[in-house]
């Protein structure tokens, strides 16, 4: 017998606790973080194939037109999406993937016709406790003018509004709170009978 893997998408607005929390996870043997990959430049100390995969526009096209993706967006002028294939080989092998992305990718995921995706996602959203508390936490990393502090609060607002659409939520207090709280629905989701396969005949 072995288990199917599982496809957790985590999404959050900017400074909820997002980034800590798949630092951690790309850390561990069991998990695997998909690489998305991008048509925009890499930016300084930026590694291809490890924080993303930098593409060409035309390449990325073709890949939309193929059906390559399994969610893609076009931000800033930019493309940004998930390879399908690298993903389901993945899961299939019995190894979890961990998918970083934001609520309109999400729906996306959640919306496949392809039963094997909707059988292995487990969709999961950080909530900060409040906006005036992700305030502060945008504040105090110090990497934004405040402007563009109000413009993520402004995204956060509306971000904040799809934790319903959701599996899990995870109400946002300190890095150790929230990752204890995500690996408790890591080990809880990982013992369902239904991921279990039998390799007998």
């Amino acid at each position: 017998m072995k288990r199917l893997g599982i496809l957790f998408v985590i999404s959050a607005p900017s400074g909820a606790g997002k980034s800590t929390i798949c630092s951690s996870l790309r850390q561990t043997p069991d998990t695997v973080y998909a690489v998305s990959c991008t048509t925009r430049t890499p930016r300084a100390g930026e590694t291809d194939g490890e924080d993303y995969h930098f593409m060409e526009a035309t390449d990325f096209q073709r890949r939309i037109g193929a059906g390559d993706f399994l969610e893609y967006a076009r931000v800033h002028d930019h493309y940004y999406g998930t390879l399908r294939q690298s993903i389901v080989d993945t899961l299939r092998a019995g190894t979890d993937v961990l998918v970083d992305i934001d609520v309109q990718g999400a729906k996306t995921i959640r919306k496949s016709t392809d039963p094997f995706i909707s059988d292995s996602l487990v969709d999961i959203f950080i909530m900060p406790p409040s906006l005036e508390e992700l305030r502060h936490r945008l504040e105090k990393r110090g990497t934004e003018s405040a402007g563009q502090i109000d413009f993520r609060l402004t995204n956060a607002a509306a971000e904040m509004k799809c934790w319903r659409e959701y599996k899990y939520t995870i109400i946002s207090g300190s890095m150790e709170e929230d990752l204890t709280k995500f690996r408790a629905i890591t080990r809880a989701e990982r013992y369902l009978s239904r991921r279990i396969i039998s390799l007998e005949g």
